[in-house]
């Protein structure tokens, strides 16, 4: 401590050895791998000044030892990817960057617009730069259901996620309507037999009842030996199926305890077909049935059955 004559008490401030700043500036970004920003680093040695902060983070930068990203509250550093940088072996610095935004993007892609927010690139060099990228076979482009003229990049090595591709539902971003239809007839055939099977049995009611569930493991199993998929389908898969199956009235659902010792298979769904109570009467099964503004309708009305487009295309149906 030092006596100041004006203020009192003054804190002389201690110089730190640039080699030791590096190195905890290194330790910051191993233990928060997402990257550090200058008020962690400023939380973590107030005694830095400025100066030294930015010629530590420079030295880094200049090694190659860390990267430089734009962040929403300022710039991050971050532990430069050693295995990502073997891959590129020979790439400047924009490409090792480009690449590295790719990589944490994971199988879910990123937008040429997220890559150049990030990278701070024009957007002529960035074109270049994913070309020359694609061209090695290290990244690829994806187009995304989510809009037709979407592309999102993603590493080579990698299987889209279904966020991306649509799943087992999209083929060229076309959803596969028929292919729907068929799996919807035949997991409602197999769960039909179950029941025919589980009646003919002649038990009792409750026996017969439990008799007719079948597990999504076991329609799944039964689809995929029936061979008419050309994708691998999911238990997943094949419960987006079933729900269809249920919002139709056809099929029931109930959970009950597995056997299984995992934590993510405690439970298991079980289905089974039904047939409705009694079938709707025929002016529920057209538009005036359900229509909300029925008490409206009127000729030389806002709303008349002369100009109703539901009635027409039921018509037509």
């Amino acid at each position: 401590m030092e006596q100041d004559s004006a203020d009192g008490i003054v804190i002389k401030q201690e110089s730190v050895e640039p080699v030791e700043l590096e190195s905890r500036v290194i330790e910051l970004c191993q233990e928060t791998p997402k990257g550090i920003t200058d008020a962690l680093i400023m939380r973590h040695m107030p005694m830095v000044t400025p100066q030294q902060r930015a010629m530590a983070i420079n030295r880094l930068l200049s090694t190659g030892r860390i990267d430089v990203l734009k962040g929403t509250g300022g710039l991050i550093y971050r532990l430069k990817d050693t295995q990502g940088t073997n891959v590129i072996k020979g790439a400047d610095n924009q490409e090792k960057l480009v690449y590295q935004i790719i990589t944490d993007a994971g199988n879910k892609g990123i937008w040429i617009r997220d890559i150049r927010y990030k990278c701070n690139i024009m957007i002529t060099q960035l074109n270049k730069i994913l070309r020359n990228l694609e061209s090695k076979k290290l990244i690829k482009s994806v187009k995304s259901v989510a809009a037709s003229k979407k592309k999102v990049y993603m590493l080579f090595n990698l299987e889209p996620d279904q966020s991306v591709t649509g799943g087992a539902w999209f083929s060229d971003q076309d959803f596969e309507s028929e292919f729907v239809e068929v799996l919807n007839q035949q997991c409602f055939k197999f769960l039909q037999q179950k029941a025919t099977a589980a009646k003919e049995a002649k038990q009792g009611p409750i026996a017969q009842r439990n008799a007719s569930y079948a597990s999504s493991k076991e329609v799944c199993k039964f689809i995929t030996e029936l061979g008419i998929s050309k994708v691998q389908l999911s238990v997943a898969d094949i419960e987006t199926i079933l729900n269809t199956l249920i919002y139709d009235g056809k099929v029931e659902m109930t959970v009950v305890a597995s056997q299984s010792s995992s934590m993510e298979d405690s439970q298991s769904k079980l289905y089974r077909a039904v047939a409705p109570i009694m079938q709707p009467a025929g002016l529920m099964r057209i538009p005036c049935g359900v229509c909300p503004v029925f008490d409206r309708c009127h000729e030389g009305g806002a709303v008349s059955p002369s100009t109703c487009v539901y009635m027409k295309d039921w018509l037509e149906f």
